[in-house]
């Protein structure tokens, strides 16, 4: 019974994660995002292609999913499956929160190839622990506001991650899977760090048509 909650949770919490917001929101209009600026479909790239309005509901959709995952699945889970010792909702948590990630970074719907998972992440860590993120996002909006580069803000909110994690819920299981998602999320962003170095990365500039 424990490993078909497992199963069930996960199963669940990638199909949410795995909802391409972005790519939807550009074939509403005609426009395939994965062929257009940066060729993600996240919501940086649907802001630069398709415009503010665009960008801020795709950004919201891809928190959603995965704060909906993270805390909602295990609800549902336990709910449906009795099992008196069966997982922890702690546990059950995580995992969700994991495969909604590695829904929205490997989609299936999409040949295994999506976004990179900062917004996703950052809706998990809103279920997990709300503290932790809203220090990670208040220091992505500093380094944004000084740098004007959202791979950087990403990045720095990334590394922090972890150590806010574990500051302000003292999991040690939580920070471990956090530390992971952190250099999952790191990963992902090789080629804007390799531009970052450079010098060639692109500084954000809103698309005023």
């Amino acid at each position: 019974m424990e490993c078909g909650i497992y199963i069930f949770v996960v199963i669940v919490s990638y199909l949410a994660g795995s909802t391409p917001a972005g790519f939807l929101a550009g074939k509403a209009r005609g426009i395939d995002v994965r062929e257009q600026g940066s060729r993600n479909i996240g919501a940086t790239n649907v802001f630069r292609v398709l415009g503010a309005g665009a960008g801020i509901a795709v950004l919201t959709v891809d928190a959603f999913k995965g704060f909906a995952a993270a805390r909602w699945a295990p609800v549902v889970a336990l709910g449906l499956f009795s099992a008196p010792h069966g997982p922890s909702r702690e546990a059950l948590a995580l995992v969700a929160g994991v495969a909604s990630i590695l829904g929205h970074n490997y989609n299936c719907w999409l040949g295994f190839k999506g976004g990179k998972g900062i917004a996703t992440t950052g809706g998990v860590v809103l279920a997990w622990a709300p503290a932790a993120c809203l220090t990670a996002l208040a220091l992505w909006g500093v380094v944004f506001a000084v740098s004007r580069y959202v791979s950087l803000a990403s990045l720095a909110a990334a590394l922090v991650l972890p150590f806010a994690v574990w500051f302000w819920n003292g999991s040690l299981t939580m920070t471990a899977v956090m530390t992971a998602l952190s250099l999952l999320a790191i990963y992902k962003h090789k080629a804007n760090v390799r531009r970052l170095f450079n010098g060639t990365e692109n500084r954000f500039i809103k698309n005023k048509t």
